[in-house]
């Protein structure tokens, strides 16, 4: 299991704290499942945002709580909070700060780290938290736009956890 430094503080524009770090969510919950989503014009982020916000009962009951990061400003982030009604924390990160903290893979050299939309991959992790320490107990990383986890597969994972 790798093991990863405690989060900075990050804007939320969903459920919980106006700002909001990984180790916020450790409060409530044993594990957090991740999602470092590509880019606000992502049909098949959004998607999976909608589809895990209509199973979310299922990680609460699990005592998981879901937190979603978008590469975006607080502008564009608070776009799809207008569009989807989501129980869960959606986090802004201009800086792609996150996914460059979990590893978030941008392809195409300068042409996919100027648009997210081309060059940015999805990832999904269930997160755990030891020591100070948030620690990773399961990692996704999409080879393409559609590679993601189903919501089954992370639910196991979060048992597994």
């Amino acid at each position: 299991m790798a093991t990863k430094e405690v989060e900075q503080e990050f804007p939320n524009v969903g459920e919980g704290p106006e700002t909001y770090s990984l180790t916020d969510a450790f409060d409530d919950a044993d594990a957090v499942v991740l999602f470092l989503q590509r880019d606000y014009y992502c049909g098949k982020c959004r998607d999976q945002t909608k589809e895990v916000a209509e199973r979310y009962d299922e990680f609460a009951g699990r005592d998981a709580e879901v937190v979603v990061v978008l590469p975006e400003s607080t502008e564009k982030a608070e776009g799809w909070t207008k569009r989807m009604d989501l129980p869960f924390p959606l986090l802004a990160d201009e800086d792609a700060k996150m996914g460059e903290r979990y590893g978030q893979e941008v392809r195409f050299g300068v042409l996919g780290r100027l648009h997210d939309l081309v060059g940015r991959m999805p990832v999904a992790l269930v997160l755990t938290k030891g020591d100070d320490k948030i620690e990773v107990a399961y990692e996704h990383n999409g080879d393409s736009y559609g590679d993601r986890p189903s919501v089954d597969e992370l639910l196991e994972q979060v048992e597994a956890a």
